[in-house]
Protein backbone atom coordinates (compact mmCIF):
# COMPACT_ATOMS: atom_id res chain seq x y z
CA UNK A 1 0.00 0.00 0.00
CA UNK A 2 0.98 3.66 -0.89
CA UNK A 3 0.30 6.45 1.02
CA UNK A 4 0.68 10.28 -0.18
CA UNK A 5 0.99 12.15 3.16
CA UNK A 6 0.45 15.69 3.72
CA UNK A 7 -0.38 18.34 6.51
CA UNK A 8 -3.74 16.77 7.93
CA UNK A 9 -3.83 14.68 4.47
CA UNK A 10 -3.48 10.62 3.75
CA UNK A 11 -4.48 9.15 0.67
CA UNK A 12 -4.63 5.16 -0.03
CA UNK A 13 -3.75 5.61 -3.82
CA UNK A 14 -4.14 1.70 -4.28
CA UNK A 15 -7.98 2.28 -3.12
CA UNK A 16 -8.26 5.63 -5.28
CA UNK A 17 -7.58 3.36 -8.62
CA UNK A 18 -10.15 0.76 -7.39
CA UNK A 19 -12.92 3.89 -7.89
CA UNK A 20 -11.82 4.62 -10.54
CA UNK A 21 -11.88 1.58 -12.33
CA UNK A 22 -14.58 1.25 -15.39
CA UNK A 23 -16.67 -1.51 -13.24
CA UNK A 24 -17.16 0.64 -10.82
CA UNK A 25 -17.88 3.59 -12.91
CA UNK A 26 -20.57 1.01 -14.45
CA UNK A 27 -22.36 0.64 -11.11
CA UNK A 28 -22.69 4.41 -11.23
CA UNK A 29 -24.29 4.26 -14.79
CA UNK A 30 -28.10 3.67 -13.93
CA UNK A 31 -27.66 6.44 -10.76
CA UNK A 32 -26.15 9.36 -13.19
CA UNK A 33 -28.46 8.35 -16.21
CA UNK A 34 -31.49 8.59 -13.99
CA UNK A 35 -30.61 11.95 -12.77
CA UNK A 36 -29.44 13.02 -16.53
CA UNK A 37 -33.34 11.79 -17.81
CA UNK A 38 -34.87 13.85 -14.62
CA UNK A 39 -33.01 16.67 -16.03
CA UNK A 40 -33.69 16.39 -19.43
CA UNK A 41 -37.38 16.51 -19.00
CA UNK A 42 -39.67 19.46 -19.53
CA UNK A 43 -38.55 22.34 -18.74
CA UNK A 44 -35.40 21.72 -20.42
CA UNK A 45 -37.26 18.70 -22.95
CA UNK A 46 -33.57 18.15 -24.09
CA UNK A 47 -34.64 15.22 -26.05
CA UNK A 48 -31.20 13.89 -27.17
CA UNK A 49 -29.86 13.64 -23.92
CA UNK A 50 -32.94 12.06 -22.55
CA UNK A 51 -32.94 9.31 -24.98
CA UNK A 52 -28.82 8.68 -24.37
CA UNK A 53 -30.63 8.45 -20.60
CA UNK A 54 -33.18 5.35 -21.62
CA UNK A 55 -30.55 3.61 -23.35
CA UNK A 56 -28.85 1.64 -20.11
CA UNK A 57 -32.37 0.63 -19.19
CA UNK A 58 -32.20 -2.10 -22.01
CA UNK A 59 -30.14 -4.05 -20.36
CA UNK A 60 -30.04 -3.38 -16.86
CA UNK A 61 -31.29 -5.40 -14.04
CA UNK A 62 -34.44 -4.58 -11.85
CA UNK A 63 -32.32 -3.64 -8.99
CA UNK A 64 -30.92 -0.94 -11.74
CA UNK A 65 -34.03 0.23 -13.15
CA UNK A 66 -35.06 0.96 -9.00
CA UNK A 67 -31.83 3.27 -8.68
CA UNK A 68 -32.28 4.86 -12.28
CA UNK A 69 -36.58 5.65 -11.63
CA UNK A 70 -35.65 6.80 -8.58
CA UNK A 71 -33.10 9.42 -9.30
CA UNK A 72 -34.76 10.14 -12.44
CA UNK A 73 -38.03 11.37 -9.86
CA UNK A 74 -36.10 12.96 -7.56
CA UNK A 75 -34.75 15.33 -10.07
CA UNK A 76 -38.13 15.93 -12.29
CA UNK A 77 -40.39 16.63 -8.94
CA UNK A 78 -37.49 18.37 -6.97
CA UNK A 79 -40.27 21.15 -6.87
CA UNK A 80 -42.00 19.68 -3.92
CA UNK A 81 -39.49 20.56 -1.78
CA UNK A 82 -41.04 24.19 -2.24
CA UNK A 83 -43.76 23.25 -0.11
CA UNK A 84 -41.30 23.88 3.15
CA UNK A 85 -41.99 25.50 5.58
CA UNK A 86 -44.89 24.45 6.47
CA UNK A 87 -45.25 26.06 9.61
CA UNK A 88 -48.15 28.06 8.25
CA UNK A 89 -50.18 24.78 8.64
CA UNK A 90 -49.27 23.63 12.31
CA UNK A 91 -46.16 21.43 11.49
CA UNK A 92 -43.39 22.35 14.18
CA UNK A 93 -40.77 24.09 11.94
CA UNK A 94 -38.38 21.22 12.86
CA UNK A 95 -40.48 18.50 11.33
CA UNK A 96 -41.26 20.55 8.55
CA UNK A 97 -38.31 19.67 5.81
CA UNK A 98 -37.97 16.52 6.93
CA UNK A 99 -41.94 15.74 6.36
CA UNK A 100 -41.37 17.60 2.61
CA UNK A 101 -38.65 15.30 2.13
CA UNK A 102 -40.51 12.19 2.64
CA UNK A 103 -43.08 12.83 0.67
CA UNK A 104 -40.11 13.30 -2.23
CA UNK A 105 -38.70 10.35 -1.38
CA UNK A 106 -41.87 8.53 -1.20
CA UNK A 107 -42.64 9.44 -5.36
CA UNK A 108 -39.15 8.05 -6.14
CA UNK A 109 -39.61 5.08 -4.41
CA UNK A 110 -42.70 4.77 -6.37
CA UNK A 111 -40.94 5.36 -9.36
CA UNK A 112 -37.98 3.46 -8.73
CA UNK A 113 -40.23 0.58 -8.27
CA UNK A 114 -42.34 0.79 -11.64
CA UNK A 115 -39.36 1.04 -13.71
CA UNK A 116 -37.78 -2.03 -11.65
CA UNK A 117 -40.68 -4.14 -12.43
CA UNK A 118 -40.37 -2.94 -16.31
CA UNK A 119 -36.87 -3.52 -16.51
CA UNK A 120 -37.72 -7.23 -15.08
CA UNK A 121 -40.48 -7.77 -18.09
CA UNK A 122 -37.67 -6.17 -20.47
CA UNK A 123 -35.20 -8.96 -19.05
CA UNK A 124 -37.38 -12.08 -19.02
CA UNK A 125 -38.61 -11.47 -22.61
CA UNK A 126 -35.11 -11.00 -24.18
CA UNK A 127 -33.84 -7.33 -24.70
CA UNK A 128 -32.19 -7.71 -27.86
CA UNK A 129 -35.84 -9.27 -29.82
CA UNK A 130 -37.88 -6.44 -31.71
CA UNK A 131 -40.91 -7.77 -30.39
CA UNK A 132 -39.44 -7.20 -27.31
CA UNK A 133 -38.49 -3.39 -27.33
CA UNK A 134 -41.67 -2.75 -29.03
CA UNK A 135 -43.81 -4.30 -26.40
CA UNK A 136 -42.19 -2.82 -23.46
CA UNK A 137 -42.27 0.60 -25.20
CA UNK A 138 -46.22 0.49 -25.56
CA UNK A 139 -46.09 -1.36 -21.90
CA UNK A 140 -44.53 1.67 -20.72
CA UNK A 141 -46.45 4.32 -22.93
CA UNK A 142 -49.72 2.69 -21.71
CA UNK A 143 -48.61 2.97 -18.13
CA UNK A 144 -47.78 6.35 -18.03
CA UNK A 145 -51.54 7.11 -19.20
CA UNK A 146 -52.72 4.89 -16.52
CA UNK A 147 -50.87 6.32 -13.85
CA UNK A 148 -51.66 9.95 -15.23
CA UNK A 149 -55.30 8.38 -13.44
CA UNK A 150 -54.52 7.66 -10.51
CA UNK A 151 -53.70 10.25 -7.43
CA UNK A 152 -49.95 10.82 -7.60
CA UNK A 153 -48.83 13.07 -9.87
CA UNK A 154 -46.56 11.94 -12.67
CA UNK A 155 -44.27 13.74 -15.57
CA UNK A 156 -43.41 11.10 -18.24
CA UNK A 157 -41.89 10.88 -21.56
CA UNK A 158 -45.01 11.53 -23.08
CA UNK A 159 -44.98 15.42 -22.45
CA UNK A 160 -40.84 15.09 -22.72
CA UNK A 161 -40.70 16.69 -26.52
CA UNK A 162 -42.48 20.00 -25.42
CA UNK A 163 -42.35 22.63 -25.47
CA UNK A 164 -39.21 22.41 -28.18
CA UNK A 165 -40.02 19.57 -30.19
CA UNK A 166 -44.13 20.13 -31.11
CA UNK A 167 -43.46 17.33 -34.54
CA UNK A 168 -42.85 15.12 -31.83
CA UNK A 169 -45.34 15.86 -29.78
CA UNK A 170 -47.74 15.69 -32.76
CA UNK A 171 -47.75 12.03 -32.61
CA UNK A 172 -49.85 12.74 -29.56
CA UNK A 173 -52.78 13.57 -31.95
CA UNK A 174 -52.98 10.36 -33.24
CA UNK A 175 -52.16 8.20 -30.22
CA UNK A 176 -51.96 10.18 -26.98
CA UNK A 177 -49.21 10.89 -24.68
CA UNK A 178 -48.89 6.88 -24.74
CA UNK A 179 -47.56 6.61 -28.08
CA UNK A 180 -44.69 9.56 -27.93
CA UNK A 181 -43.47 7.68 -24.53
CA UNK A 182 -43.52 4.41 -26.56
CA UNK A 183 -41.89 5.94 -29.71
CA UNK A 184 -39.03 7.74 -27.80
CA UNK A 185 -38.43 4.52 -26.11
CA UNK A 186 -37.79 2.88 -29.41
CA UNK A 187 -35.56 5.49 -30.29
CA UNK A 188 -33.46 4.88 -26.68
CA UNK A 189 -33.39 0.87 -28.04
CA UNK A 190 -32.31 1.52 -31.76
CA UNK A 191 -29.30 3.75 -30.23
CA UNK A 192 -28.83 0.36 -27.70
CA UNK A 193 -28.55 -1.43 -30.36
CA UNK A 194 -26.71 0.53 -32.58
CA UNK A 195 -29.42 0.24 -35.83
CA UNK A 196 -28.26 3.90 -36.88
CA UNK A 197 -29.92 3.27 -40.36
CA UNK A 198 -33.18 2.29 -38.19
CA UNK A 199 -32.63 5.16 -35.64
CA UNK A 200 -32.56 8.02 -38.57
CA UNK A 201 -35.64 6.27 -40.28
CA UNK A 202 -37.76 6.17 -36.84
CA UNK A 203 -37.01 9.91 -35.94
CA UNK A 204 -37.64 11.13 -39.51
CA UNK A 205 -40.97 8.75 -39.61
CA UNK A 206 -42.01 10.09 -36.04
CA UNK A 207 -41.28 13.95 -36.88
CA UNK A 208 -43.05 13.17 -39.87
CA UNK A 209 -46.37 11.91 -39.06
CA UNK A 210 -46.52 14.73 -36.06
CA UNK A 211 -46.12 17.09 -38.51
CA UNK A 212 -48.96 15.51 -40.29
CA UNK A 213 -50.87 14.81 -37.29
CA UNK A 214 -50.65 18.76 -36.49
CA UNK A 215 -51.39 20.39 -40.22
CA UNK A 216 -54.50 17.69 -40.04
CA UNK A 217 -55.62 19.02 -36.78
CA UNK A 218 -55.58 22.53 -37.93
CA UNK A 219 -57.25 22.02 -40.74
CA UNK A 220 -59.82 19.45 -40.03
CA UNK A 221 -61.37 21.10 -36.76
CA UNK A 222 -63.88 23.48 -37.82
CA UNK A 223 -64.23 27.20 -36.30
CA UNK A 224 -67.92 27.49 -33.92
CA UNK A 225 -69.85 30.42 -34.91
CA UNK A 226 -71.98 31.41 -31.34
CA UNK A 227 -73.28 35.03 -30.63
CA UNK A 228 -70.38 35.33 -27.86
CA UNK A 229 -67.73 35.00 -30.75
CA UNK A 230 -66.69 37.83 -32.87
CA UNK A 231 -67.51 37.55 -36.83
CA UNK A 232 -64.73 38.70 -38.60
CA UNK A 233 -62.00 36.70 -36.11
CA UNK A 234 -63.99 33.48 -35.33
CA UNK A 235 -62.88 34.21 -32.14
CA UNK A 236 -64.01 34.32 -28.18
CA UNK A 237 -62.51 36.78 -26.00
CA UNK A 238 -62.13 36.06 -22.22
CA UNK A 239 -60.77 38.28 -19.34
CA UNK A 240 -58.08 36.56 -17.69
CA UNK A 241 -57.21 37.34 -13.96
CA UNK A 242 -53.82 36.18 -12.34
CA UNK A 243 -54.17 37.35 -8.78
CA UNK A 244 -50.68 36.06 -8.09
CA UNK A 245 -51.66 35.88 -3.90
CA UNK A 246 -49.30 34.21 -1.28
CA UNK A 247 -51.12 30.69 -1.01
CA UNK A 248 -49.78 30.76 2.34
CA UNK A 249 -51.71 34.36 3.20
CA UNK A 250 -54.22 33.89 0.59
CA UNK A 251 -57.09 33.78 3.31
CA UNK A 252 -56.30 37.15 5.08
CA UNK A 253 -58.48 39.80 4.69
CA UNK A 254 -56.40 41.89 2.96
CA UNK A 255 -55.45 39.25 -0.04
CA UNK A 256 -59.04 38.77 0.32
CA UNK A 257 -59.73 42.70 -0.53
CA UNK A 258 -56.79 42.38 -2.87
CA UNK A 259 -58.65 40.19 -5.07
CA UNK A 260 -61.84 41.53 -5.07
CA UNK A 261 -60.07 44.80 -6.21
CA UNK A 262 -58.64 42.74 -9.49
CA UNK A 263 -61.82 40.87 -9.97
CA UNK A 264 -63.52 44.21 -10.04
CA UNK A 265 -60.94 45.82 -12.48
CA UNK A 266 -61.35 42.88 -14.56
CA UNK A 267 -65.04 43.04 -14.99
CA UNK A 268 -64.69 46.66 -15.91
CA UNK A 269 -62.03 45.97 -18.55
CA UNK A 270 -63.99 43.12 -19.53
CA UNK A 271 -67.21 45.36 -20.15
CA UNK A 272 -65.28 47.44 -22.35
CA UNK A 273 -63.19 45.58 -24.47
CA UNK A 274 -66.22 43.23 -24.76
CA UNK A 275 -64.62 39.97 -23.21
CA UNK A 276 -67.80 37.03 -23.07
CA UNK A 277 -66.69 36.21 -19.28
CA UNK A 278 -63.77 36.69 -16.80
CA UNK A 279 -61.88 33.69 -15.75
CA UNK A 280 -60.35 33.48 -12.07
CA UNK A 281 -57.54 30.75 -10.77
CA UNK A 282 -58.48 27.48 -8.95
CA UNK A 283 -59.80 28.31 -4.85
CA UNK A 284 -60.72 31.99 -5.79
CA UNK A 285 -64.03 31.91 -4.19
CA UNK A 286 -64.24 31.16 -0.74
CA UNK A 287 -67.34 28.42 0.75
CA UNK A 288 -70.44 30.07 0.14
CA UNK A 289 -69.17 33.49 -0.87
CA UNK A 290 -70.92 35.93 -2.96
CA UNK A 291 -69.88 38.73 -5.05
CA UNK A 292 -70.00 42.13 -3.49
CA UNK A 293 -72.12 43.21 -5.82
CA UNK A 294 -74.02 41.62 -9.09
CA UNK A 295 -71.81 40.47 -11.68
CA UNK A 296 -71.09 42.88 -14.48
CA UNK A 297 -70.33 40.14 -16.86
CA UNK A 298 -70.10 36.81 -16.47
CA UNK A 299 -67.60 35.11 -14.37
CA UNK A 300 -66.10 31.69 -14.51
CA UNK A 301 -63.99 31.04 -11.49
CA UNK A 302 -62.27 28.26 -9.40
CA UNK A 303 -63.88 28.15 -5.61
CA UNK A 304 -65.74 26.28 -3.29
CA UNK A 305 -69.17 24.88 -2.83
CA UNK A 306 -70.75 22.66 -0.36
CA UNK A 307 -72.84 19.56 -1.82
CA UNK A 308 -74.69 18.15 1.16
CA UNK A 309 -72.15 17.95 3.78
CA UNK A 310 -69.33 17.68 1.82
CA UNK A 311 -66.76 20.79 0.60
CA UNK A 312 -66.22 20.87 -3.18
CA UNK A 313 -63.30 22.54 -4.79
CA UNK A 314 -65.35 23.78 -8.32
CA UNK A 315 -65.19 25.79 -10.96
CA UNK A 316 -68.01 27.28 -10.55
CA UNK A 317 -69.99 29.75 -13.47
CA UNK A 318 -71.30 33.20 -12.27
CA UNK A 319 -74.07 34.71 -15.03
CA UNK A 320 -74.49 38.39 -15.26
CA UNK A 321 -76.25 39.60 -12.62
CA UNK A 322 -75.76 37.60 -10.58
CA UNK A 323 -73.82 36.99 -7.27
CA UNK A 324 -73.61 33.27 -6.74
CA UNK A 325 -73.14 30.52 -9.12
CA UNK A 326 -75.94 28.91 -11.29
CA UNK A 327 -73.68 26.17 -12.91
CA UNK A 328 -70.00 24.20 -11.33
CA UNK A 329 -68.24 21.26 -12.29
CA UNK A 330 -66.76 19.79 -8.96
CA UNK A 331 -62.64 18.91 -9.12
CA UNK A 332 -62.36 14.75 -8.96
CA UNK A 333 -59.33 13.82 -8.76
CA UNK A 334 -58.10 15.26 -5.22
CA UNK A 335 -54.47 16.07 -3.87
CA UNK A 336 -53.52 13.30 -1.87
CA UNK A 337 -52.37 14.68 1.59
CA UNK A 338 -53.13 17.93 0.07
CA UNK A 339 -56.75 18.00 -0.29
CA UNK A 340 -57.83 14.51 0.71
CA UNK A 341 -55.82 12.35 3.15
CA UNK A 342 -56.93 8.37 3.59
CA UNK A 343 -58.47 7.40 6.49
CA UNK A 344 -58.90 11.42 7.58
CA UNK A 345 -61.74 10.76 9.59
CA UNK A 346 -59.45 8.96 11.94
CA UNK A 347 -56.14 10.51 11.56
CA UNK A 348 -58.12 13.93 12.66
CA UNK A 349 -55.70 15.54 9.69
CA UNK A 350 -57.12 17.46 6.90
CA UNK A 351 -53.33 17.28 4.99
CA UNK A 352 -50.63 19.91 4.00
CA UNK A 353 -53.17 22.41 2.84
CA UNK A 354 -54.86 24.92 3.78
CA UNK A 355 -58.40 23.19 1.77
CA UNK A 356 -57.72 19.87 3.25
CA UNK A 357 -61.30 17.49 3.95
CA UNK A 358 -62.39 17.72 0.48
CA UNK A 359 -64.64 15.46 -1.34
CA UNK A 360 -64.36 14.28 -4.96
CA UNK A 361 -66.85 15.25 -7.99
CA UNK A 362 -67.89 13.17 -10.85
CA UNK A 363 -65.47 12.18 -13.05
CA UNK A 364 -66.90 13.75 -15.98
CA UNK A 365 -64.66 16.58 -17.44
CA UNK A 366 -67.93 18.45 -19.69
CA UNK A 367 -69.08 21.78 -18.55
CA UNK A 368 -72.10 23.01 -21.01
CA UNK A 369 -71.66 26.63 -20.92
CA UNK A 370 -73.75 29.28 -22.85
CA UNK A 371 -70.08 30.58 -24.82
CA UNK A 372 -69.91 26.79 -25.79
CA UNK A 373 -69.19 23.35 -23.80
CA UNK A 374 -65.57 23.50 -22.43
CA UNK A 375 -63.61 20.37 -21.06
CA UNK A 376 -62.31 21.18 -17.74
CA UNK A 377 -59.21 20.63 -15.44
CA UNK A 378 -58.85 21.36 -12.30
CA UNK A 379 -54.80 21.53 -11.09
CA UNK A 380 -53.14 18.42 -12.01
CA UNK A 381 -56.68 17.14 -13.09
CA UNK A 382 -54.51 18.19 -16.43
CA UNK A 383 -52.15 15.38 -15.91
CA UNK A 384 -54.73 12.96 -17.39
CA UNK A 385 -55.27 13.06 -21.10
CA UNK A 386 -58.48 10.44 -21.42
CA UNK A 387 -61.00 12.51 -19.02
CA UNK A 388 -60.24 15.62 -21.02
CA UNK A 389 -60.74 13.49 -24.33
CA UNK A 390 -64.32 12.15 -22.92
CA UNK A 391 -65.10 15.38 -22.55
CA UNK A 392 -64.88 16.68 -26.47
CA UNK A 393 -66.25 13.45 -27.66
CA UNK A 394 -69.38 14.61 -24.96
CA UNK A 395 -69.36 18.00 -27.29
CA UNK A 396 -66.34 20.15 -25.60
CA UNK A 397 -65.71 22.81 -28.11
CA UNK A 398 -62.55 24.09 -25.94
CA UNK A 399 -60.42 23.50 -22.46
CA UNK A 400 -60.20 25.38 -19.91
CA UNK A 401 -57.21 24.82 -16.76
CA UNK A 402 -57.38 26.46 -13.76
CA UNK A 403 -54.87 26.11 -11.06
CA UNK A 404 -53.08 27.65 -7.60
CA UNK A 405 -49.35 26.59 -8.22
CA UNK A 406 -47.88 28.77 -5.80
CA UNK A 407 -45.66 28.23 -3.43
CA UNK A 408 -44.06 26.06 -6.10
CA UNK A 409 -41.27 27.23 -8.41
CA UNK A 410 -41.15 28.24 -12.16
CA UNK A 411 -39.97 24.34 -12.78
CA UNK A 412 -43.40 23.37 -12.21
CA UNK A 413 -45.29 26.01 -14.34
CA UNK A 414 -43.35 25.45 -17.07
CA UNK A 415 -43.73 21.98 -16.57
CA UNK A 416 -47.48 22.25 -15.92
CA UNK A 417 -47.57 24.42 -19.38
CA UNK A 418 -45.78 21.73 -21.10
CA UNK A 419 -49.04 19.16 -20.40
CA UNK A 420 -51.46 21.93 -21.33
CA UNK A 421 -49.80 21.72 -24.80
CA UNK A 422 -49.86 18.29 -24.78
CA UNK A 423 -53.57 18.15 -23.76
CA UNK A 424 -54.31 20.49 -26.69
CA UNK A 425 -52.75 18.39 -29.26
CA UNK A 426 -54.30 15.17 -28.33
CA UNK A 427 -57.69 17.14 -28.38
CA UNK A 428 -57.19 19.57 -31.31
CA UNK A 429 -58.80 21.95 -28.86
CA UNK A 430 -57.75 25.34 -28.08
CA UNK A 431 -56.69 25.42 -24.42
CA UNK A 432 -57.23 28.37 -21.62
CA UNK A 433 -55.16 27.96 -18.56
CA UNK A 434 -55.52 30.49 -15.62
CA UNK A 435 -53.73 29.98 -12.54
CA UNK A 436 -52.76 31.95 -9.51
CA UNK A 437 -48.73 32.72 -10.77
CA UNK A 438 -49.09 31.66 -13.72
CA UNK A 439 -48.92 30.14 -16.24
CA UNK A 440 -51.82 31.87 -17.73
CA UNK A 441 -52.32 31.36 -21.02
CA UNK A 442 -54.01 30.28 -24.40
CA UNK A 443 -52.59 27.83 -26.60
CA UNK A 444 -54.03 26.69 -30.36
CA UNK A 445 -55.10 22.92 -31.16
CA UNK A 446 -51.43 22.59 -32.60
CA UNK A 447 -49.60 22.99 -29.23
CA UNK A 448 -48.75 26.65 -29.79
CA UNK A 449 -48.76 29.08 -27.04
CA UNK A 450 -51.01 31.82 -28.61
CA UNK A 451 -50.59 34.43 -25.18
CA UNK A 452 -49.25 34.40 -22.04
CA UNK A 453 -49.11 36.06 -19.10
CA UNK A 454 -46.40 37.12 -17.00
CA UNK A 455 -45.44 34.40 -14.32
CA UNK A 456 -45.50 35.92 -10.60
CA UNK A 457 -47.27 39.33 -11.58
CA UNK A 458 -50.62 40.03 -10.52
CA UNK A 459 -52.58 41.28 -13.78
CA UNK A 460 -55.63 41.17 -15.77
CA UNK A 461 -56.02 40.57 -19.02
CA UNK A 462 -57.77 39.67 -22.39
CA UNK A 463 -56.98 36.99 -24.54
CA UNK A 464 -58.75 35.47 -27.66
CA UNK A 465 -59.16 31.98 -28.50
CA UNK A 466 -61.36 29.20 -31.03
CA UNK A 467 -63.94 27.27 -30.24
CA UNK A 468 -63.36 23.83 -32.33
CA UNK A 469 -65.26 21.06 -33.47
CA UNK A 470 -64.36 17.65 -35.44
CA UNK A 471 -62.25 14.91 -33.64
CA UNK A 472 -58.45 14.05 -33.68
CA UNK A 473 -57.76 9.81 -33.79
CA UNK A 474 -57.15 10.46 -30.32
CA UNK A 475 -59.95 11.65 -29.73
CA UNK A 476 -61.82 9.04 -31.32
CA UNK A 477 -60.17 5.88 -30.16
CA UNK A 478 -57.95 7.08 -27.18
CA UNK A 479 -55.56 4.22 -26.42
CA UNK A 480 -57.43 1.69 -27.66
CA UNK A 481 -55.15 0.95 -31.15
CA UNK A 482 -51.81 0.84 -28.52
CA UNK A 483 -53.79 -1.90 -26.95
CA UNK A 484 -54.56 -3.90 -29.85
CA UNK A 485 -50.95 -3.85 -31.01
CA UNK A 486 -49.84 -4.65 -27.63
CA UNK A 487 -52.28 -7.61 -27.91
CA UNK A 488 -51.45 -8.90 -31.29
CA UNK A 489 -47.29 -8.71 -30.17
CA UNK A 490 -48.37 -11.02 -27.10
CA UNK A 491 -50.09 -13.70 -29.14
CA UNK A 492 -47.09 -13.33 -31.58
CA UNK A 493 -44.69 -14.09 -28.51
CA UNK A 494 -47.07 -16.78 -27.47
CA UNK A 495 -47.50 -18.49 -30.86
CA UNK A 496 -44.38 -20.87 -30.93
CA UNK A 497 -44.99 -21.94 -27.43
CA UNK A 498 -48.69 -22.86 -28.17
CA UNK A 499 -47.26 -25.03 -31.46
CA UNK A 500 -44.98 -26.62 -29.54
CA UNK A 501 -47.24 -27.91 -27.22
CA UNK A 502 -49.75 -28.71 -29.55
CA UNK A 503 -46.96 -30.99 -31.26
CA UNK A 504 -46.24 -32.30 -28.18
Amino acid sequence: MRDHQGPGLRIDTNLLKDWLTIQNWYRLLPFVAGLLAGFALPPQAWLPLLWLALVPLWGASPRAGFVWGSAAVLVSHRWLLALHPLDWLGVPSPLSLPLVGAVLAGCALAGGGLVALWAGLVQGLGPRRWTTAVLAALVWGLAEVLLARLPLFWLGLGVAPLPLDRPLAGLAALGGAGLVAAVQLLISWLLWRRAWAALLLLILAAHGLGWGALAAAGAGARPVATPAVTPAAQTLRLQLVQPALPTRQKFEWAQQRRLMALLDQAQLEAGSNGAAAVVLPEGSLLLGQPLRRPAAVPILAGGFRREGVEERSSVLWIAKGAQLPSRWLDKHRLVPLGEWVPGAEWLNWSGLSAVGGLSPGLPSRHLGLPMGAVGVAICYELSDGTGLAQAVRDGAQWLLVVANLDPYPAQLQQQYLALAQLRAIETGRWLVSVANTGPSAVIDGQGLVRGQLPLGKAVTAPLGFELRQGLTPYDRWGEIPLVILAGLLLLLRAWPRCRRGAAG
